[in-house]
């Protein structure tokens, strides 16, 4: 049975846990605030990256929060114009983190040209521990399958933005075939989808909201979502996911409400 505790497996072994909060447009003072609320609240995985400005605050949130450094696993990410020097871009990271090392470090995006010759890059962060797993973010199956081609590493991980508007089957179906994990990001819509007549009778069926309806959808999937909120009770709320389990009939409804919304403004499909 899962709880806020359950972690998974990733392909190289580590422990990733199953739900995690999600730091994008959080900044200064309420990034670090946000991020100590996360933690208090439960959370033990963070998600940040260099585009987001705020590693040192989400570093700052896990130095004082009095947790041991080996029960959270954090993530950051490379940037589009930080490919030319991979392993000095990590080592920004690190520093602004104020870490030893990265439990997680991605491509953000699969820039055309140099995407393989950086993954060949990192490698060896992986044999010196500055990183404990090294994964991909917003790859799609032809990335994929162009990099794997190229690698003896897979992924541990991609990162991509999935809710029941923007549900690719074949995209996690492939990533589960090559046992690369799937991440959620964006899984809430930005509430944007809350109000879709096909399923508003749901919070009242299960006695739940609809944020936990798709958090509770992204676990079913075996993903792992990262919602992010501000406020402690969101927060919380997003953690209560596992005392319900949505049926066979109402997976099969969300599944039907695929349409590609992105609240990400790029789509993956213009990386060639």
């Amino acid at each position: 049975m899962l709880s806020l505790h359950s972690t998974r497996a990733l392909n190289n072994g580590i422990q990733m846990p199953v739900l995690g909060f999600g730091t994008y447009k959080l900044t200064g003072a309420q990034c670090e605030q946000s991020v100590s609320l996360a933690l208090n609240a439960g959370y033990r995985l963070i998600d940040t990256a260099s585009y987001y400005q705020n590693e040192r605050e989400v570093g700052l949130a896990i130095a004082h929060s009095g947790i041991p450094r080996s029960k959270i696993f954090l993530t950051t990410k490379l940037w589009n114009d930080q490919h030319e020097d991979p392993i000095g871009a990590f080592n920004q990271s690190l520093s602004s983190l104020s870490l030893d090392y990265i439990d997680l470090y991605l491509i953000h995006w699969p820039v055309e040209k140099v995407r393989n010759l950086t993954w060949k890059a990192l490698q060896p962060l992986l044999s010196s521990r500055k990183a404990r797993a090294l994964g991909v973010s917003n790859f799609l199956i032809p990335h994929l399958e162009e990099l794997l081609s190229q690698t003896e590493t897979v992924p541990a991980v991609n990162q991509l933005e999935f809710s029941p508007f923007c549900y690719h089957a074949d995209l996690l179906d492939y990533c589960k075939s090559q046992k690369i994990q799937v991440m959620a990001f964006a899984p809430l819509t930005r509430t944007a989808k809350f109000s879709d007549p096909r399923i508003s009778h749901l919070p009242q069926k299960y006695s739940k909201s609809m944020p936990q309806i798709f958090l509770r959808w992204s676990l079913q999937h075996g993903m792992i979502p990262i919602p992010k909120a501000t406020s402690q009770e969101h927060m919380l709320q997003n953690t209560q996911l596992f005392d319900f389990e949505l049926s066979s009939k109402d997976m099969a409804l969300l599944d039907t409400l695929n349409e590609d919304y992105r609240i990400s403004k790029w789509d993956p499909s213009v990386f060639k």
